[in-house]
């Protein structure tokens, strides 16, 4: 690589145990204007539902809220799971937001629930709204687009915006819809690691230029936990991994587990399991993490990196996004 490639921010707008909502929601605008100073070129917001640790579950009023706080990084979704709701509404909302803050918005788009099956219900989904999402996607096109509808319904805002859409996933179905469809792709290895590359080498492979894109562009989800020194990172890390456990196998239970009891779940086979969903990690010093970063983005042949920096403070998280980005942009 001759020159760095674009690196981007996944932003779960994590809560803390104990903490207000609106404590979280004020460090997603922290985040983005940390992550607009430093030279990111995005900052997406991921839909998740019935999730206690996620406070992004309204994704576009996120979103706005985050762009009346911005001025010139671009803030999206990452991604609206388009199965929870019609084409039309999301076609809609993403276009008040385009014309509000032009050229700033991105629409990521994904098959899954983002929650379970339960939840789903609650949503007034059905597990069989998913097989329509890439009839959905198409038609979300042509209400951004210019056309007039055959059917005589507009997206009012929304027409004529022309708001990117990004395929999400974590599977092969994501990266053949993106190729076939031409749009941009984003591979969720943050979480899902194991497909990332057949993923990204079929999208590549297979892309079908369109009037949205003439060359295939893939994102990669990565970790980061970036620090001073490699002590202090991998001392983050550690408790980040503990955290990102018991949060996990809290889910569901009357009581959540103890940071104490978070100790003993991470040797468990169950602890292990969510451990290894985090295989995509870089931390260490600045210069570590910058290598790290440059090896991954080799390895899968993304085109640009979606980073995603859990703490357990705001400040390390600010840390880590800034760090990141001066060893990135400064590297040879």
């Amino acid at each position: 690589m001759t020159a760095p490639l674009p690196l981007s921010v996944l932003d779960l707008a994590p809560t803390r145990s104990g903490a207000p909502v609106s404590e979280a929601l004020a460090e997603t605008v922290a985040v983005a204007q940390e992550a607009e100073r430093s030279g990111y070129r995005r900052v997406w917001y991921a839909e998740h539902h019935n999730m206690a640790a996620i406070a992004s579950s309204a994704t576009a009023v996120l979103i706005a809220h985050v762009a009346a706080h911005t001025s010139t990084i671009r803030l999206g979704s990452g991604g609206v799971m388009l199965p929870n709701h019609s084409p039309l509404v999301i076609a809609e909302q993403f276009g008040t937001l385009a014309e509000l803050h032009p050229g700033r918005i991105d629409l990521g788009l994904g098959r899954a629930p983002g929650t379970d099956q339960v939840t789903l219900r609650a949503l007034r989904r059905t597990p069989e709204s998913a097989e329509s999402f890439p009839a959905d996607v198409i038609e979300l096109g042509h209400y951004l687009g210019d056309e007039l509808p055959v059917s005589g319904v507009n997206a009012y805002p929304g027409r004529g915006t022309h708001v990117p859409r990004y395929i999400l996933g974590s599977s092969m179905f994501g990266a053949d819809l993106a190729a076939k469809l031409g749009l941009p792709f984003a591979f969720a290895s943050h979480f899902a690691p194991d497909a990332l590359h057949a993923a990204l080498a079929h999208y590549t492979s297979r892309f079908t230029p369109s009037d949205e894109l003439a060359e295939p562009h893939a994102i990669a989800a990565i970790n980061i936990v970036a620090a001073e020194s490699e002590e202090s990172a991998q001392h983050q890390l550690e408790a980040v991994q503990r955290e990102r456990v018991r949060r996990f196998l809290s889910r569901g239970r009357e009581r959540e587990f103890t940071e104490e009891e978070s100790h003993v779940l991470v040797d468990t086979p169950a602890g292990r399991q969510i451990l290894a969903m985090g295989r995509y990690t870089a931390s260490g010093s600045p210069t570590a993490v910058a290598q790290q970063l440059a090896a991954f983005a080799a390895d899968c042949g993304a085109h640009e990196l979606i980073t995603v920096h859990a703490a357990m403070s705001l400040e390390q998280r600010l840390t880590s996004l800034r760090l990141t980005a001066e060893a990135w942009a400064s590297r040879d």
